[in-house]
Parts: structure tokens; sequence; C-alpha cells
């Protein structure tokens, strides 16, 4: 095991009621029908022209659907739920985030992970989650981390945060800072709120073709992103950017004189090189591209957390 990362500054919105699947299937951007109790995934909330909100993590289990979403963002995400359910819909909204924990264990040790916990293997697949109890309080424990990398995130009433964190420190050992977590974002190149995900950015842009479903049916902005895969409307895409010099978030990313795109975030790396997220407009080039960023040089490079291209 590597670090444990208390995550409870995220939003957990939950959502019950026989119309809940429905509901959020017709609200956002991946096939919530599709999920089964246990199972999971990722979907983007997007305005009506197609613009990304948030993308957020949603857990399905028997009675209910727990939506993880971007710190900062429960109210808002609950708002704008909140406006769309009528009279006739059978949906309930909960806002847990302050009444509950998260915390992400990155590493992949699951069979002592699981053993100290007392609980039965689970299956590796992304998303897959259980419930067990602490002190008779029920908690969830799934196998997605939020950034791509193995490990494993637990979710919970905060009366028991805090036998919990301290049985997940005696196998981890090392609690993580916001500074790391952040570090390893910006690395894999998950996209965040006010940074990659704007009104200025739809979800292909940003690279979450993973968090769509093209085969599914209406939802709100669905016209939008379906004729930009359609007829290949991307006209800019997120690139990481390594460097050995500082540059700031918002700098202008030129090809010899011509702006070609634009950093959002930048984080420094244990080994003390620079790394950076940044769109670059797809005509311009995409992987292994040389680029100038206040002076400094610097070269496309390829993500872990996101891809390009739909992929089935």
């Amino acid at each position: 095991m590597n670090k444990v990362f208390d995550r409870s500054n995220w939003g957990r919105i939950r959502l019950t009621g026989a119309d809940r699947v429905r509901f959020l299937h017709n609200q956002t951007t991946n096939n919530i029908e599709q999920l089964s109790a246990g199972q999971g995934c990722h979907t983007v909330f997007v305005t009506s022209t197609g613009r990304t909100i948030d993308l957020a993590t949603v857990y399905a289990m028997a009675d209910s659907l727990l939506v993880i979403v971007s710190p900062g963002m429960d109210q808002q995400l609950y708002d704008w739920m909140d406006r769309y359910i009528f009279f006739s819909d059978k949906v309930t909204l909960t806002n847990e985030s302050e009444q509950t924990f998260m915390f992400t264990v990155l590493g992949d040790d699951s069979a002592r992970l699981q053993e100290s916990l007392g609980l039965a293997e689970m299956p590796t697949q992304a998303f897959t989650h259980q419930l067990f109890q602490i002190a008779e309080e029920e908690c969830l424990m799934s196998t997605n981390s939020d950034l791509g990398l193995p490990g494993y995130t637990f979710i919970g009433p905060k009366a028991v945060a805090e036998p919990l964190w301290s049985a997940l420190t005696q196998v981890v050992t090392t609690p993580g800072t916001a500074e790391e977590w952040e570090t390893l974002r910006v690395m894999q190149g998950r996209p965040m709120p006010s940074q990659e995900l704007t009104e200025d950015e739809n979800p292909l842009e940003a690279g979450l073709w993973h968090s769509i479903s093209f085969e599914k049916g209406c939802y709100i902005g669905q016209e939008t992103i379906a004729r930009l895969n359609t007829y290949q409307g991307v006209k800019k895409r997120l690139w990481g950017f390594q460097m050995q010099k500082p540059v700031t978030p918002g700098a202008v990313i030129y090809v010899a004189e011509t702006k070609v795109g634009n950093i959002t975030s930048v984080t420094q790396t244990s080994d003390d090189t620079l790394f950076a997220l940044g769109y670059l407009r797809t005509k311009a080039g995409g992987e292994g591209l040389s680029v100038e960023i206040e002076g400094v040089s610097a070269e496309a490079i390829a993500l872990p957390f996101i891809k390009h291209e739909y992929q089935t």
C-alpha cells in the first residue's frame, strides 16, 4: 500500500425513490440504467449547450444512487438536479456531504487491506463496491480511486471516521496531503471544475469519452455532444506538459509565434520537475508537439486518466 487521503471535502449526494435511476440517466452523460447494484461509473453533468459542469462518480445500490462530486460543487449540483424534479417524479435528493467522510487509499494490495477490515475479497473491476459495518454503522468500500490509479475509496458516517482512519493508517502507514493529491491529479490528467472543466469546454475536449454513452437516449446537452462526435467538431483537447521551469495557470501556449492553447493547472513533482495541464487546438497537433509557454520549452504528453476518442 502507498498512501491514504482524506477526501471528505468532496461532495456526496444520495438519490432515492423509484424514479432515481431514470432521473439521473436523463441528467448526465453516461448510461446509468445499465448499472446493477454494486456497480458504478463516471458521468458528466453538462449544460443544455453541452458545456461541462462537473465530472461525477456514481455508485448504484439496491435502494439508492450515491453521487460523488468535486469539492465545492455539492450544493450547486443539488440545486441543479432539484430544479428538474417535477411533481410526479419519485426522486428524493439528500446532500450527505456534511454527515459523511470519504477516504481514498492508493495502492494495489487489496487482499491485505480487506483482510484487515474483515471483508470478503471483491472483484477488481473499476467501481465495484460493497457495504460493510463498523460499530454498527454502514460504510461503502469501492475499487475506485477517482484518479485512474489502483486504489480504494471508503465512504461512511462521520461517527466512524476516526476508527476507520486508524485502521487504514495501520495498513497503509502514510497519510497523504492535499498537495500530493493535487500533484497526482494533474499528472494523471483528471480534470476539475474552474480549471479544466468550465463553460468554455465540453466533455469531449476534456477527454471524458469514457464517461459518455453515445447509445443512450436523450439527456441534457445530448444533441450538442452527439453533433460534436458525428461531425468531428472537437476543436481543442487536453494534454499534459512537462518542463523544467515554472509557468502560471492561464499562460498562453505557443508554437512558433502562434497561440495554440492555454495552461489550466500546474504542479511540482517529487523530483522537482514541473508538470502542467492545458488545452491545445486540435489543428495544432497533440502528443509529441513541441511548444513554448512563457518562454519555457515543453512537449505535449498523453494523460493516463483521459482519452481523445470513443473506446468500446
